[in-house]
């Protein structure tokens, strides 16, 4: 069993660490061909920012792992594949239900390591990509990588989601993490300054956190920064047309 769980947990952590390079490396791309230059300077932050994520990505494995093999070998998780075990409205409520409870622990985790001690031992590697570029997004200290490598793995033992509706969360989470901090707004103007602007986060939001700090601390919704007046509105980026 031991080894079995050692081996689900090795295969994770090599899927999550591609999984970062080939999102990561993608809108790296894609700021090069956008934003030619942004990143010029910045190869000696970026090599860091890849070590920090390689590691975090070993650290998100390890749950992940567990998981996995609780799943096929003892169904402890509510991950379930049968589509019509629970009602098809179920899908995409299950979706929003999961990224707003990762939305809450991610708002209070992340104020928390911004407390001065945590944020010297654990946070500060994070905000030494100044200013973050897309490599960033999994850049952080072992000890705020288990915060974040925790959330969904409780979830799937929690709330019951179809394994499609999990593949769609985890998406999600990837590339709001990177475009957050590629440097530049990907969205158009009319979301972003618009009504759903009002309420989701994008890049414009979080590169102000990035500026200021003690701000903007929230990781899909604005929900929590506005509720606890630490939101501070967007960056000054272009949007997209």
């Amino acid at each position: 069993m031991v080894a079995a769980i050692f081996l689900s947990a090795l295969a994770m952590s090599m899927i999550v660490g591609l999984r970062y390079l080939l999102a990561s490396g993608g809108f790296a791309l894609a700021t090069r061909m956008r934003k030619p230059g942004l990143y010029r300077g910045l190869d000696r932050q970026i090599r860091r920012e890849i070590g920090w994520s390689l590691a975090s990505a070993l650290i998100y494995g390890i749950p992940a792992g567990v998981v996995a093999w609780g799943w096929q070998a003892r169904g402890w998780t509510r991950v379930y594949t049968d589509v019509h075990a629970y009602p098809l409205w179920y899908l995409p409520a299950s979706v929003l239900l999961y990224l707003t409870a990762h939305d809450a622990w991610f708002y209070w985790t992340h104020r928390w390591m911004h407390r001065p001690r945590l944020f010297r031992i654990a946070h500060a590697v994070h905000h030494a990509s100044r200013p973050p570029t897309a490599w960033a997004a999994m850049s952080f200290h072992p000890w705020e990588a288990v915060t974040g490598a925790v959330v969904i793995p409780a979830l799937v033992f929690l709330v019951p989601i179809h394994v499609a509706a999990l593949g769609v969360v985890l998406t999600i989470m990837t590339v709001m993490g990177v475009s957050n901090h590629m440097g530049w707004e990907m969205f158009p103007r009319w979301l972003v300054r618009g009504p759903m602007g009002r309420w989701l986060i994008t890049a414009s939001h979080h590169q102000r956190h990035h500026d200021r700090y003690a701000c903007n601390y929230g990781l899909y919704f604005r929900f929590w920064d506005r509720v606890c007046g630490t939101d501070r509105g967007l960056g000054s980026f272009e949007e997209a047309a």
